[in-house]
């Protein structure tokens, strides 16, 4: 989980090699990592002017201590040279989501740029897709009115068939505003439709917020084991709109 990305965008100039702006990302992103792992959220700022860069950091809320460190030590690792140290990037995880830019971000909600979807491809034979799209927007419903203020975790399940049920998570970054949160989860779960149709599963992360539905538990906790996704059952698409 900390070292497959299922998500990757970047846009911007490149920082050659030993300026001040490719010396302040990989300071801002070693920061997050370090904060992020011991509270779950992070922000960091260094530079000024054009080598100033800005960055966030979050784990997904239901994540244990050692695996969000794992994964943030993964994202910072990655950030930056995947896309060879572009002025904006974001990259998210199953388990944790950072982004840095240069400009200010913090608190403005982005609810489009850069938005990571993946879908199951396996997708079952379901008797009625609209019966299940309708289950899948109860779920989602409950996880959303779960979240609360402040940027928190929430979690649902719904009951389809007496042999499948649908579980639901939704999240902000801890930045926004409470109606903000609101808002980018709103537009998050009227994409699935569009998206995800009536796969099995979908998840729309957002830079600001995240939501997600399976038909497996796949949040903690999970009773009888370790949550995991197996990725190849999976299609990616990174919607990057102007």
């Amino acid at each position: 989980m900390a070292t497959d990305p299922i998500g990757i965008y970047c846009t911007g100039a490149s920082y050659a090699k030993g300026s001040k702006g490719f010396a302040n990302i990989n300071s801002v992103v070693s920061d997050l990592a370090a904060k992020g792992s011991t509270t779950g959220f992070a922000t960091s700022s260094v530079g000024k002017g054009n080598n100033v860069i800005y960055g966030l950091a979050q784990c997904r809320g239901d994540v244990p201590d050692s695996d969000c460190a794992a994964c943030l030590a993964g994202a910072a690792s990655q950030i930056a040279t995947s896309c060879n140290y572009p002025s904006d990037a974001r990259i998210w995880y199953d388990y944790c989501f950072m982004r840095y830019k240069n400009e200010d971000f913090i608190g403005q909600t982005d609810a489009d740029t850069g938005a990571s979807v993946i879908f199951q491809t396996n997708v079952q034979e379901l008797d009625n897709p609209k019966k299940f799209q309708k289950a899948v927007g109860k779920a989602m419903g409950k996880a959303v009115a779960a979240t609360g203020s402040g940027g928190g975790l929430g979690r649902a399940k719904e009951q389809y068939t007496p042999f499948v049920s649908i579980y639901a998570l939704a999240q902000c970054t801890r930045d926004l505003p409470t109606l903000s949160c609101a808002q980018c989860l709103s537009t998050a779960v009227s994409n699935i439709g569009g998206y995800c149709g009536a796969a099995e599963g979908c998840q729309i992360n957002f830079s600001s917020c995240r939501v997600r539905y399976e038909i497996n538990p796949f949040y903690f906790p999970l009773a009888g084991g370790r949550a995991t996704t197996d990725m190849t059952k999976y299609t990616k698409v990174v919607v990057a709109h102007p």
